[in-house]
């Protein structure tokens, strides 16, 4: 510690000399000659005090070297007598050439150390990535000998210390390099795992705090580094808890250290494990028999060849299949609520190797209890992440197929699915198996719901697959790989063909599947350009249904679908959709007027007879001036595009005298909205309406908006 102290007291001198130098030297640079005669002074006095200094050091030598009697000590201190200017000027010319050389001699030898410390860097980050971390630090502090102050090598050295458990090194490597970068954030990260391992709780967070007030945006990061501190802060009280029952003859705690130790016994038949096992899951109910199960190291049950062996077979006998479902309530009891122990069960090998084998091909009560103890994971955000971890690549696929079972199993199942399907882990592993065999066996559930009798078909279960299906979508490649399947498109237009007793479950899968279709026609394709006819001309009939869920999400769809296809928007006008937008729109509900709005701008862009039925409908365009009004950006760039869309029909103009749409337009065209479409298609509908009714051009001159209008011409012209 003292040589810590000396160490960092060097450096803090060398750091003061440095500032004093270039004080200096900005000093008798100056054009101020106060200021300079001012540096010229200090550096006389800084001369003579190396000048007597040296003596001092020459003298002392010299007493040491010899053994007279009698000496005669030389005063060599340098005087100045005349103390004139032109003199004072020659000796700080003098020591400012003297700085300046000696500052670039400095500059080249930090260059030269820099790459030397640069490559004994990365030499030693060949010995972390190999794992020797002994010979990375060993690197990193020949670094550190050629250049004192780069911060990186005391964080890479920080790092190797923590790999080697020397935690008090590690945090005074942080220090060190908060010393060369104050808003350093690994080193903030890495002293707070650090004091986390010491066991130092309260300064683990105040460096975590420190981490996010330096970088806001490291909010996730944050979190999970000070729930992983409460978590072990919490995982130590429930242990010293634990152990001063024990001491105290906890009755509990001596019933599963037994039952533990019968169990790792060999020479015991199935039965005997099963019961022993069963035993011992109703005795870790409570959370204190949790902890005593895991700090008796019960979750190594599998070390036992017997119970491995039933549990891992592939192909299991009546009695190991009991002893598989003994085994798994087990953790379902030592795990309900225990992130803890859900972390060191899902940290075996075989525990994770096994879980979809389980699934796959079990026995429907060792499906039920696998499913139920996955769920215990799943269902919070701590399980989540540990079941990130596994190998998840087949879960979709295995998750899916229980849609068919008409027991439990299927919810179960779902809310699983449904708990994954945000989780960036888990959408990136389903990838690789998305194309072929999840969206085969997604188009197969659909077929197969229009094929079996409505009253057979579990619709809560596959509602759940289908939104899970399009959460699933928010990761761009799996949504890709679903948008441009044929077969998935043909077989939710099957399914919204109809049902014969329209029953709820069947509305909620048509809501889920809405959904779905929403996600995918992000997408833009030859597929959807394909099916955008049939799926506006299921939609269109969906706008007449009782529920108004139906009705949002058919509109939005009929948002995305049309601009895919001029084909789909003359069906649609035909079939009379401006007119249902326009009932939406009067009736309000902002989701669905979006919607209805953007419907409208897509219909008007290309087809007159939108717009004839528009202006026929909306007279003096009373709805489109109200949604001028909207707080919604999105709603008035639609509704002022549609508003320049009819502006083109004649008479259209002249029916806007006198409503102050000029203003409103003004207003927009010259504001700050943050789309650009909201002054792009304002500009546009006001140049057009005073080029189509000429009046109007005198209400703009009375609002002085002739530049506004002058400068919107270019969007007039390219329009």
């Amino acid at each position: 510690m003292l040589r810590d102290k000396d160490t960092e007291a060097d450096f803090q001198r060398f750091l003061r000399r440095v500032d004093d130098v270039t004080n200096l030297l900005q000093g008798l640079k100056s054009p101020d000659s106060a200021e300079q005669e001012k540096a010229i002074a200090e550096t006389e006095k800084r001369l003579r005090e190396q000048g007597a200094g040296r003596e001092e050091e020459e003298e002392e030598e010299e007493e040491e070297e010899e053994e007279e009697e009698c000496r005669t000590t030389v005063n060599r201190t340098l005087i100045n007598p005349s103390g004139t200017p032109r003199v004072q000027a020659a000796d700080a010319d003098g020591f400012l050439a003297a700085l300046e050389k000696d500052a670039k001699e400095r500059a080249q030898r930090r260059r030269r150390n820099e790459k030397l410390a640069n490559a004994l860097k990365e030499q030693g980050n060949e010995a972390f990535r190999a794992g020797d971390f002994a010979l990375a630090i060993h690197r990193y502090s020949e670094g550190l000998e050629k250049l004192r102050d780069k911060q990186e090598l005391y964080t890479n050295r920080a790092q190797a210390y923590l790999k080697l458990h020397e935690y008090e090194k590690a945090i005074s490597d942080c220090e060190w390099a908060l010393k060369c970068n104050k808003n350093c954030l690994k080193a903030y990260f890495l002293m707070g795992k650090a004091h986390l391992a010491l066991q130092h709780f309260s300064e683990c967070r105040q460096c975590y705090e420190k981490m996010l007030q330096i970088d806001p945006q490291k909010e996730n990061l944050f979190k999970e580094c000070v729930e992983e501190a409460r978590l072990e802060e919490q995982r130590l009280r429930e242990e010293q808890r634990a152990q001063r029952e024990l001491q105290a003859g906890s009755v509990a705690a001596l019933s599963i250290q037994e039952l533990l130790q019968s169990i790792s016994g060999p020479g015991h038949d199935l039965p005997y494990y099963t019961g022993a096992i069963s035993l011992l899951a109703g005795a870790v109910t409570a959370r204190s028999g949790q902890t005593f199960f895991r700090t008796n190291n019960g979750f190594s049950i599998l070390s036992s060849e017997a119970v491995r062996g039933a549990f891992c077979a592939e192909s299991k006998s009546p009695a190991e299949e009991e002893l598989c479902v003994s085994l798994l309530l087990l953790w379902q009891a030592a795990c309900a609520g225990n992130e803890e122990n859900q972390r060191v069960l899902l940290a075996q090998a075989e525990v994770g190797a096994q879980l979809p084998e389980l699934l796959s091909h079990g026995t429907a009560q060792i499906q039920r209890e696998t499913l139920a103890l996955i769920s215990l994971c799943s269902e919070h955000e701590g399980g989540r992440r540990l079941l990130g971890r596994q190998d998840l690549s087949r879960w979709l696929q295995i998750l899916m197929a229980f849609v068919k079972c008409t027991d439990a199993r299927a919810e179960s199942a779902m809310n699983i699915l449904s708990d994954l399907s945000g989780e960036e882990r888990f959408q990136a592993q389903c990838r690789a198996t998305f194309s072929t065999a999840v969206s085969p066996l997604f188009t197969q559930l659909l077929v197969s719901a229009r094929q079996v009798s409505a009253r057979q078909v579990p619709w809560a279960a596959l509602a759940r697959a289908l939104a899970a299906l399009g959460r699933l979508c928010a990761d761009v490649g799996l949504r890709a790989q679903l948008a441009q399947s044929r077969e998935c498109w043909q077989a939710g237009l099957e399914l919204l063909a109809g049902c014969p007793d329209a029953s709820p479950g069947y509305q909620h899968c048509v809501f889920a599947l809405l959904g779905l279709m929403m996600n995918l026609l992000l997408e833009s394709n030859g597929t959807i350009q394909d099916f955008a006819v049939p799926i506006s001309g299921r939609c269109l009939a969906l706008l007449s249904h009782q529920d108004g869920r139906i009705v949002t999400r058919a509109t939005g769809v009929l948002s995305r679908v049309l601009p895919a296809s001029p084909s789909a928007v003359q069906e649609v006008v035909r079939a009379g959709v401006v007119k249902k937008m326009l009932k939406f729109l009067k009736a309000g509900g902002q989701l669905t007027s979006s919607y209805a709005i953007k419907t409208l701008s897509v219909c008007t862009k290309s087809s007159r007879r939108a717009q004839e039925e528009l202006l026929k409908g909306d007279k003096r365009f009373q709805v489109l001036l109200g949604l001028l009004h909207s707080p919604d950006e999105l709603t008035v760039g639609n509704a002022a595009f549609c508003l320049s869309q009819c502006l083109l029909l004649p008479g259209a103009a002249s029916s806007l005298l006198g409503s102050g749409v000029v203003q409103l337009l003004l207003r927009h065209a010259g504001g700050d909205a943050a789309r650009s479409s909201v002054q792009q298609n304002s500009a546009v509908a006001l140049g057009r309406l005073c080029v189509a009714e000429p009046r109007h051009m005198h209400q703009l001159r009375k609002l002085n908006g002739l530049a506004i209008l002058n400068s919107s011409m270019k969007y007039v012209q390219s329009s």
